[in-house]
Parts: structure tokens; C-alpha cells; sequence
């Protein structure tokens, strides 16, 4: 699948440090060796560049025929079913026609209006149109966030939609990144502001280990 989908939200930020202990040395507390590790980002930094550039956003942000491809090995009368449990339970598989391109769409369920729930990641509307469900889905894909918008025949199972470039969930993600970007770049400079004799101290310590393994194994 091309798509990110922003399926349980993930945090973006630098992975903490790792402490270095093996075998016959574990019981030596020797400081540990600090690794930056950048996790990589869930965006580009220019999303809306690219979404406006990139010949496959091009074609799919126009309105385009879209079809259902959940279970397409059963009848037809159960496809038309589990289409329905599947809206209502906030997930869809669909696929422009034109390209080929499968999605995942993911939303908030179709619940009573009394439930807690509310729609963050889109919405399923029954009653919008006679016959037939609009879906509104957002999500990250290929590092951009984008919203689909279409609508689907209840009895068909084909129907029409297009992308639209999200700035809002842009905005927040790009946000993120700028965060994760500077703790990274804090945590460098941390290292390497350490004072020159605390370095050869560790470095001191690494040495005496190479030499007992060295002894060890002569």
C-alpha cells in the first residue's frame, strides 16, 4: 500500500539512549555509550510542495471513480454487508479505478450520537444521501497529510472520491518534526559541550576492557 495511514497515532521523538553491558562485564559500571538514534519522521518538511508536484497526488486530488475491494471472493449480497459492518465499524478498502491505487480508509465509527466517540480521524454519513455513504477519511501517504472525500453506493459498492491536501494535520505534523529535530540537535550539542576529561575517562575505561578481554582470551 502507498498509504501512512495514521492508524494509532505515533509519537514522534528521539529514541532514548542505549547502555552498553555484555557477558563477563556486566557486573562493571562502566558509563554508558551514548548512540542518537533519529527516529525517521512520518513527513516531508515541504508536505504541501510535494502534494502539489508529485504526479501521483495530481491525479488522485481530482475526482476520480473509486471502487469497494473488500472480500471480493464472496457474493455480491455479502460483500454489500460487510461493507456496511466495515463503515460502521470505521474501516473501509477501496481502490481508484484509474491508477489502480488501494487505500485503507480509516474514520471514526458510525455510532449513536450519545457516544463518547468523536470524529478525529473522519466520518461515515448514511444519511447524507439516499442510497449511498460519504466517508471522510485523514491520513499520512508518502509522507504528506491528506484527507479522502467520496462517496460510495450502498448496492453497487462503486462510487466517486479524490485527495485533498489536510494543512491543518499538516501544520500539527510539521510542528512534531521541527520538536523532534531539536531535541536531537539538544542532545548532540549536550554531548559534545561534555569536558574533555570526562570523554578520555570513558574512553579510558573502553581501553581497559579491550585489554582484559585481550588477556582473557590469550
Amino acid at each position: 500500500m502507498l498509504m501512512m495511514n495514521d492508524l494509532g497515532p505515533m509519537a514522534a521523538g528521539v529514541l532514548p539512549f542505549d547502555t552498553m553491558c555484555g557477558g563477563l562485564y556486566e557486573h562493571q559500571q562502566q558509563p554508558p555509550k551514548p548512540r542518537f538514534v533519529f527516529k525517521m519522521p512520518r513527513v516531508v518538511p515541504d508536505q504541501k510542495g510535494k502534494f502539489e508536484s508529485d504526479e501521483l497526488f495530481r491525479r488522485l486530488s481530482r475526482e476520480s471513480d473509486i471502487r469497494y475491494t473488500g472480500y471480493r471472493d464472496r457474493p455480491h449480497e455479502e460483500r454489500q454487508s460487510r461493507f456496511q459492518i466495515g463503515c460502521r465499524e470505521g474501516h473501509v478498502d477501496i481502490a481508484f479505478t484509474s491508477t489502480g491505487t488501494n487505500l485503507q480508509l480509516m474514520f471514526t465509527p458510525n455510532l449513536p450520537i450519545a457516544s463518547y466517540h468523536q470524529p478525529a480521524n473522519g466520518t461515515c454519513d448514511f444519511e447524507k444521501e439516499r442510497g449511498m455513504v460519504h466517508i471522510l477519511s485523514h491520513f499520512i501517504m508518502n509522507g504528506v497529510c491528506v484527507r479522502w472525500k467520496g462517496r460510495i453506493d450502498l448496492d453497487k459498492l462503486d462510487g466517486t472520491g479524490c485527495l485533498e491536501f489536510d494543512e491543518e494535520r499538516a501544520m500539527i505534523e510539521n510542528r512534531m518534526l521541527q520538536e523532534q529535530v531539536e531535541r536531537y540537535n539538544d542532545r548532540i550539542r549536550d554531548y559534545q559541550g561534555k569536558p574533555r576529561a570526562y570523554r578520555n575517562q570513558e574512553r579510558g575505561v573502553n581501553d581497559s576492557n579491550l585489554d582484559v578481554k585481550r588477556r582473557l582470551n590469550y
